[in-house]
């Protein structure tokens, strides 16, 4: 077996990873050793410096901070499996840093624009239910579009009110189903029934009608774009949006954090503490547009608020 067959079965079976981020590790470790074959240097007698002309490269590409920090972060594996396995004796990753990406606010829907999304759905079309049926599990279970995409029918309890997810490192959660959601899914189940599921499929909760198979994630994205800009929302969604703004809306509704972390399946506190910041950017706008004394000034002409909500 090669070098990069005995590295995916490291990953594969020592490291606990998802498929997702398996795959993308792979290719990550397939971009730098072609970097090293273009400089002439291998995984042995690579130094510091090869390693920052190799950032340097990807940054020349045009290649975003986070994409190569989250690149980086495939080559820092993949000498850890070098190292644990004798190929090398010290590890020329250690003192590479990563690129700094700072803190983004993910963009966060409000009820109002998840309800029109959902309204922008047509019912007519075959997809129409089983489209309303995902957009509501994103949104009130905060799934990961992978999550969504490999759910079973196994791993549904609708009538304790919870389901079973799989997230990442394949590790499992408990997450409530809402009345609603519970509500949506026997209506697409409904369709389902009349579906010629192909076999290995059966037990995929959500299908694409015309293959017959479950749903890649692709096609979740294709459509929830096209449902935003129906229902004539200007801020770039994703099936991420609905993540981001589960947790949000339970963060303002007095959820604890810790049972956010639980139900998003975030093994770091630190993860879930993003919210916090969308929480206290939410709670400023409150006091701009609802505090007394702000709606005088905007009646009386004082543009100070309006520029303070701008900052």
């Amino acid at each position: 077996m090669n070098l990069l067959g005995k590295y995916r079965t490291y990953i594969f079976l020592e490291r606990g990873l998802s498929e997702n981020t398996r795959e993308a590790y792979m290719r990550d470790v397939e971009r730098y050793l072609n970097h090293l074959d273009d400089c002439g240097a291998t995984v042995e007698t690579v130094t510091l410096d090869d390693l920052h002309r190799f950032v340097w490269t990807l940054h020349d590409m045009g290649i975003c901070a986070r994409s190569v920090a989250r690149i980086l972060s495939g080559v820092r594996s993949f000498y850890r499996f070098l190292l644990l396995d004798g190929y090398i004796d010290n590890d020329p990753t250690e003192l590479l840093e990563s690129p700094k990406t700072g803190k983004h606010l993910p963009d966060v829907l409000t009820l109002e624009e998840v309800d029109r999304i959902i309204a922008a759905i047509d019912l007519s079309e075959a997809e129409g239910q089983r489209n309303r049926a995902i957009i509501e599990m994103l949104y009130s279970c905060g799934l990961r579009v992978s999550e969504l995409c490999d759910l079973r029918m196994s791993c549904l309890y609708p009538d304790e009110g919870y389901i079973r997810v799989t997230g990442k490192g394949n590790k499992q959660r408990l997450v409530p189903l809402s009345p609603r959601a519970v509500k949506e899914l026997r209506l697409w189940f409904a369709d389902r029934c009349q579906l010629d599921i192909r076999p290995g499929e059966e037990d995929y909760v959500f299908l694409s009608i015309r293959r017959r198979r479950h749903l890649s994630r692709i096609t979740v994205f294709h459509f929830i774009r096209l449902y935003a800009e129906a229902a004539g929302i200007l801020k770039t969604i994703s099936p991420h949006t609905f993540r981001h703004t589960f947790a949000t809306h339970l963060l303002e509704g007095g959820a604890n954090l810790r049972a956010i972390q639980a139900m998003l399946g975030h093994a770091d506190i630190s993860t879930t503490e993003i919210y916090t910041h969308i929480d206290r950017r939410f709670l400023r706008e409150q006091v701009l547009n609802h505090f007394p004394r702000n709606i005088a000034d905007r009646a009386a002409g004082h543009d100070d608020t309006t520029n303070d909500q701008n900052t």
